[in-house]
């Protein structure tokens, strides 16, 4: 798998502002608080220095986190036709990745992955298998982001629709393993999109997951 570049003061401003966000979900102390909102202060701090943004903009998503914390989850659909895969281009950036994006409340990972592909895409589909559930840190996206993410990745087959930018996208393509355009890395790193050919090449390949 790949290295992630980041360096420790991101992992130690995470484990802060999981301390902190946990910490004032469960505590009735007044004094507790004031504690628990310093910590969150200082992961804010951390994060400013570290990644160059306005502490007050990372301390605004901090203060929006509640409840205990865990990891986020993104969900991004593999969709095959023939030996190309599906790709959009995000507006954000101008760059090219796999439907997807956050996973909603109150709806199944399959669910989710669906609803992304047809928002981004046009495309109808129908999950058929997980193929891998990343830790984002573990792997060489850029820029570092504020939360823990999991990333899973689902083999999607077409069932109709037709191929038609969305509201967060302004291009749809399929492309084979040798005509990968600029991927957008903060949603899918090249080596992902290689060990997706990899599965589509090898059905029977088990999940993929990070073992450390």
């Amino acid at each position: 798998m790949e290295s992630h570049p980041n360096t420790r003061w991101l992992e130690w401003s995470k484990r802060l502002q999981a301390i902190a966000q946990t910490g004032l979900t469960f505590t009735q102390d007044f004094y507790d608080i004031e504690r628990y909102k310093a910590i969150r202060q200082l992961a804010a701090e951390m994060l400013a220095e570290g990644s160059g943004m306005e502490q007050s903009a990372i301390l605004g998503l901090l203060e929006n986190e509640t409840g205990y914390a865990t990891p986020k989850v993104d969900v991004r659909g593999v969709v095959f036709r023939d030996d190309k895969l599906l790709l959009v281009r995000e507006r954000e950036d101008g760059k090219w990745t796999l439907p997807g994006g956050w996973a909603d409340v109150c709806a199944s990972p399959a669910e989710n992955v669906v609803r992304e592909i047809h928002e981004e895409s046009g495309l109808l589909t129908r999950a058929l298998k997980i193929l891998a559930v990343f830790d984002r840190e573990k792997h060489a996206h850029e820029p570092p982001y504020a939360f823990h993410i999991y990333k899973m990745f689902m083999l999607c087959a077409i069932v109709g629709g037709t191929e038609t930018a969305g509201e967060e996208t302004d291009s749809v393509g399929f492309f084979g393993e040798q005509e990968i355009p600029e991927l957008s890395i903060s949603r899918v790193t090249t080596a992902q999109i290689a060990r997706m050919f990899e599965h589509h090449r090898n059905p029977d390949l088990p999940a993929d997951f990070d073992r450390d």
